[in-house]
């Protein structure tokens, strides 16, 4: 295993273990399977994992086998506070005290804000007081570092980024994703001011293994040396020195093992102009499936009227690629989970997005077709809620 280092020097881990979609069996997560697959890893080197409180049973599942193994002291555990679920610091503290319980640990090592999505969301945060709970926290060793996940445009995320003094951050990032969330400006940034940066969706939820064109499966298939679109996807990842830990959901042996030998062999700046240009052409059969050619460079934004315009546009162009479900998880995030939404609905057709966008997109007829296809009935329920949950 290779590592590279958090903000105070401490090795983690180039591959970590994304502890969101553990094994399961009749419904339940088979502690057994999963126990091996923690084990393997562990054994292989890898000290750095992410679970979550609204992960179902991960935590709890996490904590009873690092306790059986007697390794808690051996690994990092990051997991995440859901800001979204607490309206006061008492709420905050009856909340991590049930996520040490689960761990059984008496600390825990990078602690997260859950999807902070945006300078009011935090806003709430610090007028609660989080600020001087996280800080008492830190000096009783209880959380050593405090960080951020974030799923949002760019701009958005370097406004979080000087918000706070983060220790560290974690970003949806991979060879599609390049230029839309956080992106590549966003990791440059953050990794300019200092921060370490952990990737999740590497894989983009599977889309980049199981998901692919025929055309892109062909271009993987013909060119040398021959990888797996799996490995070519952490392989691009781990050429920059920006990344510091990627997160893999694994919930096989084989899957485990296959990412351990490809985090062992891969270097800093290894790819060559071939291979960057065979994974373009692969990005370009990928894309021709999709319905508005958005490369999420935000030059469209702000929008004055509060429109996530290139998160709307993702979300869109997910819902002919992938289907349904997956879309309207996108847009919900992007768009309900706000103080204020942003929403393609939101739309009066200034016009000011079109003379900014250089890839001179219809940007108020796209975002009608947008909202016909994302703000279905289900949509406008979750948004509802949402919007209750907003004013606590």
């Amino acid at each position: 295993m290779k590592y590279r280092q958090d903000k105070y020097g401490n090795p983690i881990s180039a591959l970590g273990f994304g502890c969101m979609r553990f094994p399961q069996n009749m419904g339940k997560i088979d502690l057994e399977e999963t126990e091996r697959e923690i084990m393997m890893a562990y054994q292989a080197g890898v000290n750095y994992f992410d679970t979550a409180y609204v992960y179902p049973g991960s935590e709890a599942a996490l904590g009873e086998i690092l306790e059986k193994n007697g390794i808690r002291d051996c690994i990092n555990i990051a997991t995440k506070l859901p800001h979204y679920l607490i309206k006061s610091v008492d709420g905050v503290e009856k909340l991590f005290a049930e996520e040490l319980r689960r761990l059984r640990t008496d600390h825990v090592d990078y602690y997260l804000m859950h999807m902070l999505t945006d300078l009011d969301t935090w806003e709430r945060l610090r007028e609660l007081g989080i600020e001087q709970w996280l800080e008492e926290k830190k000096r009783a060793g209880v959380i050593r570092q405090v960080g951020f996940s974030y799923h949002g445009n760019t701009d958005m995320f370097c406004k979080l980024v000087d918000a706070y003094d983060w220790d560290f951050c974690q970003i949806q990032y991979n060879y599609l994703d390049e230029h839309s969330q956080a992106g590549r400006r966003g990791l440059h940034y953050a990794h300019g001011k200092g921060l370490p940066v952990v990737i999740m969706e590497p894989l983009r939820g599977g889309k980049l293994v199981n998901r692919l064109p025929e055309e892109a499966m062909r271009i993987f298939a013909e060119h040398h040396p021959r990888y797996s679109p799996a490995q070519w996807a952490f392989r691009w990842l781990w050429n920059q020195p920006e990344v510091t830990c990627v997160l893999s959901g694994m919930n096989s042996c084989d899957m485990v093992a296959d990412n351990i030998r490809t985090a062992s062999t891969v270097s800093v700046g290894e790819l060559e102009a071939a291979d960057e240009a065979m994974l373009a052409r692969v990005v370009a059969a990928i894309n021709a499936k999709m319905k508005v050619g958005c490369t999420g460079c935000g030059y469209c934004m702000p929008c004055p009227q509060n429109v996530d315009i290139p998160g709307t546009f993702s979300a869109y162009n997910r819902r002919y690629a992938e289907g349904r479900f997956w879309s309207l998880v996108d847009y919900v995030i992007c768009t309900a989970l706000r103080k204020n939404s942003t929403a393609a609905s939101n739309c009066v057709e200034c016009g000011r997005c079109e003379k900014r966008c250089p890839q001179h997109i219809e940007i108020r007829k796209e975002l009608k077709n947008a909202q016909k296809e994302l703000e279905g009935p289900v949509y406008k329920m979750v948004r509802k809620i949402c919007s209750v949950f907003a004013k606590f």
